[in-house]
């Protein structure tokens, strides 16, 4: 076995951890948001998530980048974070307080998508019919969930929680834009970004005025949360992009929220209804089918004779 093969298959094996991780988001949240909301959870989860990425970064040796970072740049960095570790968190976190775990998940993978939707006035892309059709599709997906299948009378059930989710959506797939056009170390931003998160977070309980002590069970729910879902996740996360092929990586990413499903299932003892199901998987075609021209291209690549 080649080392490249060695090194691509242990890709893989960190991106399995990862998106098992990320799977595991709606289970964690629901467990702490029994005796905190949404605020109150992301502060003390964010807390561990900073502490986490900064041991990463002493780890990985790469503190030292800190210093070469000029004001703009950690401006800069600072309102990703807020837009991607704390905007997006407050309102994903929101919408499992008012929906079901899996509805409010499966709606907030929907980012892709918008991010097809923002890349038009953002970055000046056209929008082809391939991608117009597979907007098209999530968007059924998207209503189909919304309406628990009563497409034809949309009758609307969690409407808070679905918009929540959707906002988170939207927030998640501009933090995606603009964070791909900076060139910055991944730990080092990560670090920023959840710090920014912890200030953003620590401001909002300052002005609620509010922090109850969890007990000792969600306790352990926050240090989950904290270290390994939202900290030593992009460890694996980092090392899957390292050595693998980035966008294969990126796509298979999205088997998080069909992981997801029986996770809430078995964990949760949520319903999980078969419009949701059914919703996701017209969402991953989606998503899909706007991949596709890339994913022509290189197989192409690969096999040049055929």
């Amino acid at each position: 076995m080649s080392f490249a093969m060695t090194l691509r298959k242990k890709s893989y094996l960190n991106l399995a951890l990862c998106i098992l991780l990320w799977a595991s988001i709606p289970v964690a949240s629901k467990k702490i948001l029994v005796e905190l909301n949404n605020l109150q959870m992301l502060f003390y989860s964010t807390v561990f998530s900073a502490i986490a990425l900064g041991m990463l970064a002493l780890w990985q040796r790469k503190c030292a980048i800190l210093f070469q970072y000029s004001l703009r740049d950690f401006a800069h960095l600072s309102w990703l974070g807020f837009l991607g570790a704390f905007l997006y968190y407050v309102l994903l976190y929101g919408a499992f307080a008012n929906t079901s775990a899996a509805e409010g998940f499966v709606l907030a993978y929907t980012w892709p998508i918008l991010v097809s939707l923002l890349a038009v006035p953002l970055l000046g892309q056209r929008l082809t019919a391939v991608r117009l059709t597979a907007i098209a599709i999530s968007f059924g997906g998207v209503v189909l969930i919304v309406t628990r299948g009563q497409m034809v009378s949309f009758q609307v059930e969690n409407l808070s929680g679905n918009l929540l989710a959707l906002c988170g959506a939207f927030v998640f797939a501009l933090f995606s834009i603009l964070g791909n056009r900076a060139k910055f170390d991944l730990t080092i931003a990560a670090f920023i970004y959840f710090c920014a998160a912890l200030i953003c977070s620590g401001m909002a309980v300052a002005v609620t005025g509010n922090l109850p002590l969890p007990s000792a069970s969600v306790w352990g729910w926050i240090l989950y949360n904290g270290l390994l879902v939202n900290g030593v996740s992009y460890l694996f996360w980092f090392k899957a992009l390292e050595h693998g092929e980035t966008f294969i990586v990126s796509n298979l990413l999205y088997l998080t929220p069909v992981l997801s499903l029986p996770l809430v299932r078995v964990f949760l003892n949520e319903p999980v209804h078969a419009s949701a199901v059914s919703g996701l998987l017209l969402i991953l075609a989606g998503i899909l089918l706007q991949s596709w021209p890339k994913l022509a291209a290189l197989t192409r690549f690969r096999n040049p004779a055929a």
